[in-house]
């Protein structure tokens, strides 16, 4: 069972997030706060999987604290970019929207508990369009040429590139969910990537994915 830590300042959305999230079956909230203060001292206490957090609330520069700790599923709507670049670069593990349906929101937790990036569609789409623009501020990593990846391994970073989930990449090589994950923990780690949103960038500055067509698509 995942342990949860909810992160928000507005009182009602937080108790509606605790109480959906303690009827599922797979997850139980192990405490609550409203500032990014306070979560980075309850994640050290409580050692959640997961803080749950939105990333506009006050102190949420405490995120890398928390993240230092548990994992951190970043809150966040259609109109906060700036936000997402922040939290990448304080070391979010994934973003889900808030308008998102509760089942999305309980398979985004899980999915980061067990070790994945988890990025809305929506999000990954936006991020990636202000990265080609340029006025997207990417955390920086240390890029190396993709001589080093077998064929398969390219193939898993372009699909990742393309905006698919591990389970849709599965699907697509006819391969085991677990074999995509070995295959992009190996990119990651030749290609020196730290995060899923790198891999994307990754993808497109190498010419994986064509940005031509990603931008008629955002």
């Amino acid at each position: 069972m995942a342990r949860v830590l909810v992160v928000d300042d507005q009182p009602l959305f937080r108790a509606g997030l605790v109480a959906l999230l303690n009827a599922s079956p797979d997850l139980t909230v192990v405490g609550e706060a409203a500032d990014g203060h306070t979560a980075a001292l309850l994640a050290e206490s409580s050692r959640p999987d997961v803080v749950l957090m939105d990333i506009r609330l006050p102190g949420a520069a405490a995120l890398k604290r928390a993240a230092a700790s548990a994992r951190v599923l970043v809150l966040t709507t259609f109109d906060l970019d700036e936000h997402v670049h922040e939290a990448l670069r304080l070391g979010a593990a994934g973003f889900v929207l808030k308008e998102s349906e509760p089942a999305r929101l309980i398979a985004a937790i899980t999915a980061v508990a067990s070790g994945e990036m988890q990025f809305s569609p929506t999000v990954m789409r936006r991020l990636v369009a202000a990265y080609l623009r340029g006025d997207a501020a990417v955390p920086p990593w240390c890029p190396v040429g993709l001589d080093g990846l077998t064929g398969r391994e390219r193939e898993v970073l372009r699909l990742v590139g393309a905006g698919l989930t591990n389970t849709a990449i599965a699907t697509r090589l006819t391969v085991a969910e677990g074999t995509v994950k070995t295959h992009l923990n190996r990119v990651m780690t030749k290609l020196r990537l730290t995060s899923r949103a790198q891999a994307v960038v990754m993808a497109y500055e190498s010419g994986l994915v064509v940005p031509q067509a990603f931008a008629r698509t955002a």
